[in-house]
């Protein structure tokens, strides 16, 4: 291919994400292409950026080489990437390219011993047994890393200089391969150990992704470079070598409509651009034939929107090479949207009030480990909240609050850290066991109001709301479905809740009636405490509300958190599905509304075909100084605003699906 003088930098808001994952079975690969009409419908739907793949997970190359995992069936002559490339770049696209890394098919069956091999010596291999149709998944401590540069090499100089590399499926993959073995030995592990054979795992990515990354840099250093399969609890080690965060989520596809944004509040936090990718199937990858209603696009585009990212919506080109039509009049209306939106979101930047500690084993590529992650952004969200998901090298001093989410463990120097944060000033609310021993017995984060007195005996017990925090909450005890700890409040502190207690321990020899034990007395437990705008919280309210959805425990947190910040970012009626976030782009804050209701249509899918809209909602939003003016965008739309006591008080018209009111 022909060098071009520049590349087209710059990570765009309108992506696609081509996938050409293509058997070597299936005969007259690209044969239909025409890049001419590949082009056209990419920019007639408003794409600004397509990622085309130079190899795919069955290990095969779209482009002219000698190497001899060309495609089989790939025309001869066809330079199938390079074509692509040429027309995306004559339309003004951008066309980062795509390497699969550690699914590759062709490498797996011409050279089996590369294969990561478990310590039974079996294959590592997706869907487990040899009979499932899945990826074999290669060993990137044998020859198979060298493989891939050389490979890497060939593109970055047909292609030179390169948009971006994408690179794909590179999580730590453990081995007991001889290759492996030998490489922990050479570092002292023991390939015995399960936790040396990750901590070895870990070392061979870091070290990889280094190596491609400079690579790829060398080659252009304006080019984005992303390696993608990578959990998120990882990114403050995996950022030198990223140049900007991608949320793969697709909501129908295994992810869910909470994985982006819980995910994403953690990865604005590192200073690189970020954006969502979900895709056009009705389901997950690949799903030829399955085409997702307008509406859970809108959805899905207009919530990377409202947190600031970029848009991705993932496809898959057929084996000869044509582009469904009907696919991308359903992008190019989405993108339509986006692109209308995009002056109000070239630069914004998210605000938060309120620092919200991850769980680091929860926030991986996929899904939830305990709850707690899902339960607290779902909760927080609902009571509109603005917050980022952080960790303890976070910035602390950047939030007026900060929650120590149910099981988190504290060690001496985050306690110190923590110590210093609320000497300066700053709120602190823990639930569970978070800041305590992981036995309920000892108060590790000193300025915690509580005596701590070791898990309750009990699994379920009921919480009595007092004056404080009861305001909207029906009179009565509220059942609390997990197990809490038995706390005494320090001199000084202020109880907001009782714990009451059953009668007995529900058992097989013993019990009462259908479900949980009847609530018998209060005791003499505290279920919450406050003092001086630190609170806790006895139970693990988030698990509790991610696995029972209880509303009482909405009303617990959102009173509590009332009482110790009282002066939210944001104020809004309407019905909790509604979803809001705050940005600042220059002197202007943009207010985020978004209302869709997707639903469970099948026993795994969530569903979204309707809007619903909302009329005459009221909002107040914290601002410094009286705005010169609000309105919606981008229609310009103007509306009355009422300042009061430091909030701009406005009613949004509409809330149609998506709505974004400006406030300059």
């Amino acid at each position: 291919m022909a060098r071009r003088k520049t590349s087209l930098p710059g990570l765009r808001f309108r992506q696609i994400h081509l996938d050409f994952h293509t058997s070597p079975l299936i005969p007259e690969i690209g044969k239909k292409f025409d890049a001419r009409v590949f082009a056209r419908t990419m920019a007639d739907a408003h794409v600004d950026s397509v990622t085309v793949f130079a190899k795919c997970h069955h290990g095969h190359l779209y482009y002219n080489t000698d190497h001899p995992a060309r495609h089989p069936h790939l025309a001869k002559g066809l330079d199938l990437l390079a074509e692509q490339v040429q027309a995306l770049h004559a339309a003004g696209i951008r066309a980062p390219i795509y390497l699969s890394v550690q699914c590759d098919e062709y490498a797996a069956n011409t050279h089996p011993e590369w294969v990561a091999t478990r310590p039974d010596t079996g294959q590592v291999k997706w869907g487990g047994s040899s009979f499932v149709a899945g990826w074999q998944i290669l060993d990137m401590s044998s020859p198979y890393q060298d493989y891939v540069a050389e490979q890497l090499t060939e593109i970055l100089q047909r292609f030179d200089p390169v948009d971006g590399v994408f690179f794909d499926m590179c999580w730590d993959q453990p081995s007991c391969s001889k290759w492996a073995v030998a490489g922990m030995r050479a570092a002292e592990l023991d390939p015995e150990i399960e936790a040396d054979r990750a901590i070895y795992a870990n070392r061979v990515t870091q070290q990889y992704m280094k190596r491609f990354h400079a690579m790829v840099k060398k080659a252009n250093r304006e080019a984005s470079v992303y390696f993608n399969g990578r959990p998120y609890h990882a990114l403050p080690e995996d950022a030198a070598y990223q140049t900007q965060v991608e949320i793969e989520a697709l909501p129908t596809g295994g992810w869910g409509y909470m994985f982006f944004p819980k995910n994403v509040r953690f990865a604005r936090n590192f200073g690189l651009p970020y954006m969502g990718m979900t895709a056009r199937f009705h389901k997950s990858w690949a799903d030829f034939g399955g085409i997702k209603p307008y509406a859970g696009l809108e959805y899905e585009t207009s919530q990377m929107m409202a947190h600031g990212a970029r848009c991705s919506i993932g496809d898959q080109m057929h084996p000869l090479g044509t582009l469904e039509p009907a696919v991308y009049e359903l992008i190019g209306r989405v993108y339509k949207r986006v692109k209308d939106r995009e002056p109000w979101l070239v630069g914004a930047e998210a605000v938060s009030q309120i620092g919200l500690f991850n769980l680091p084993a929860s926030f991986s590529t996929h899904g939830s480990v305990s709850g707690t992650d899902e339960g607290a952004v779902r909760m927080l969200t609902q009571l509109r909240q603005q917050f980022d998901v952080i960790s303890a090298d976070s910035d602390l001093g950047r939030y007026e609050l900060l929650i120590l989410p149910d099981t988190l463990r504290v060690d001496e120097t985050l306690a110190r850290k923590i110590s210093a944060y609320i000497k300066k000033g700053g709120k602190l609310l823990a639930t569970g066991t978070a800041g305590l021993s992981e036995d309920g017995k000892k108060v590790l984060v000193k300025e915690l109001p509580i005596r701590a007195e070791g898990m309750s005996p009990f699994t379920t017990t009921y919480m009595r709301f007092g004056k404080e925090i009861n305001q909207g909450v029906p009179a009565m005890d509220h059942v609390m479905y997990e197990r809490g700890v038995r706390v005494k409040a320090v001199r000084g502190a202020k109880v907001l809740a009782q714990v009451v207690e059953p009668y007995f321990e529900r058992a097989w020899d013993h019990f009462s009636s259908h479900f949980q034990t009847p609530p018998e007395r209060v005791s003499d437990y505290p279920a919450v405490v406050e003092k001086g705008g630190v609170a806790y919280i006895a139970h693990p309210v988030f698990i509790a509300f991610a696995r029972h959805g209880n509303a009482a425990y909405r009303w617990l947190l959102g009173n509590t958190l009332n009482r110790i910040l009282p002066d939210p970012l944001i104020r809004a009626e309407g019905p909790t599905g509604m979803e809001v976030t705050v940005a600042r782009q220059g002197r202007q804050t943009i207010v985020h509304l978004l209302h869709y209701s997707p639903e469970r249509r099948t026993p795994q899918l969530d569903l979204l075909e309707d809007v619903v809209p909302l009329y005459d909602v009221e909002m107040s939003v914290l601002l410094g100084k009286k705005p010169g003016r609000a309105y919606v965008a981008p229609s310009g739309e103007e509306i009355a605003v009422m300042y009061e006591k430091g909030r701009a008080n406005v009613v949004v018209p509409e809330v149609n699906g998506h709505a974004m009111v400006v406030f300059e």
